[in-house]
This record gives structure tokens, sequence and C-alpha cells, in this order.
């Protein structure tokens, strides 16, 4: 039984902190408020969506993509197969022909394992949740728009802030594969003195950044089904 991924109230600054205490590094504490941020990040086209959105220019749509007994059900789907193909990785879980290698690799830290197979890896599994969550979030957007003005507007104010924190999110999070790389490099170095399980531990880590930050990416999807929930 595979044991998925599940949204908790502070995924958010969960993922950053695990990505703080791999990088060795103190969590970062914010100097702005969440409104000050934001000002940053919203260009003047971007405010004026924004703002006609809030003054009641949102239209109800003509039909709901998702009936209303089915949007939990296809999101909590959608969370499964995503940390499935997380958690049945073969680079993080390899067979066991590959994992000999692997195994060498962690014992003799002269044997070669490159890091650039995990990188590559990682950027994958970031598109995939990228395309698959935009997909359900316009999915639900449409489910909401359905309903009434007020939710119309409510999915039309998602569908600008995903559009204008997309880019802000995709550069943030593209750091995240030269983060883990350091924590290679780390575990790889001390495994000469005292660590001749560093590869695994490595694999572990990195299976649970990417969790975690599939919760953080699911976020805006948990707001949207919150809407539905009281509508």
């Amino acid at each position: 039984m595979v044991h998925m991924s599940r949204p908790t109230g502070a995924s958010g600054p969960a993922f950053v902190r695990l990505l703080a205490r791999l990088g060795e590094l103190p969590v970062p504490q914010p100097r702005q408020v969440l409104a000050e941020r934001l000002s940053l990040w919203l260009g003047w086209t971007d405010a004026i969506a924004l703002s006609a959105v809030l003054n009641g220019g949102a239209k109800m749509a003509a039909a709901a993509a998702l009936p209303a007994e089915t949007a939990e059900e296809e999101c909590a789907r959608v969370r499964a197969e995503l940390a499935r193909s997380i958690m049945q990785d073969k680079v993080l879980h390899p067979p066991r022909g590959n994992a000999r290698r692997g195994a060498a690799a962690a014992v003799d830290p002269g044997v070669e394992e490159d890091y650039s197979r995990y990188g590559q890896r990682y950027a994958s599994k970031q598109q995939m949740m990228e395309t698959t969550i935009a997909a359900l979030r316009g999915r639900l957007r449409a489910r909401l728009a359905a309903i009434s003005p007020e939710m119309a507007r409510l999915a039309a104010v998602d569908a600008v802030m995903e559009r204008v924190l997309g880019a802000q999110e995709r550069t943030l999070l593209a750091s995240v594969p030269s983060l883990l790389e350091g924590h290679f490099g780390r575990l790889r170095r001390r495994a000469q003195a005292a660590a001749p399980a560093w590869l695994d531990v490595f694999r572990k880590d990195m299976e649970s950044v990417l969790l975690a930050e599939l919760d953080f990416r699911l976020q805006p999807v948990e707001g949207l089904l919150a809407a539905l929930r009281v509508s």
C-alpha cells in the first residue's frame, strides 16, 4: 500500500523548513507582510486585471467542468497519482541491479555517482506537478464559476493570481535542484568518514522534498475545494 502525501495546514512553511535543514541554512524570516510582497510582484497590467475582477468583472460559466460530488474525488485522485509517481520512482527506488551500483557508491565514495540524473529527475517531477495541478485548478475554477456570480469572481481572482504568482513560483522552485545538489555533495564527502549509507539517505531526502513540494503546490487547490464545500 502506497502512503499518499496529505495536505497540512503549514505545508508551505514545512517545505521551507525542510529545504533549510537540508541546505544547512537558517529558516528565512519574512521581512515584509504578504500584501507588501504581492505589490512587488504585481505589474500594472496585473493590477488592472485584478481590480476589474474584484469590481465585478467576472461572468458565470455556462457549465461546470466537474460535478460537485466528484470534485473531492478528482482532487484526491490527482494528489494520489502525483504522490505515487514520486514514491515509486525508479531513480529514487532503483531496481535491484541498479541498486548494487548505488550500494557500491554508498560504501566507497570513490565509486562514481553523479548528481545529474537526480537533478534531471527532480526537474521532470516539477514539470509533471505544474502541468497536472494547473489543469486541475482550471477545472475547479470552471466548477466554481458556474455556481454564482460571487463564486465566479473568486474563480477569476484565482486565475489572475495563478498567472501573476506562477512566474515567481517557477523561479523560486527552480532553485530546489541546486540546493539538493549541495546536500548530495555534503553527504558524499562525509561518507568518507562515517556515513556509508549516504546515497540511501539522499534518495529519501529527495523524496521527502518532492512530497513537501507537492503539498505546497496543492495549497491553491485546497482553497478552491474549500470554496466549493461552502458554496
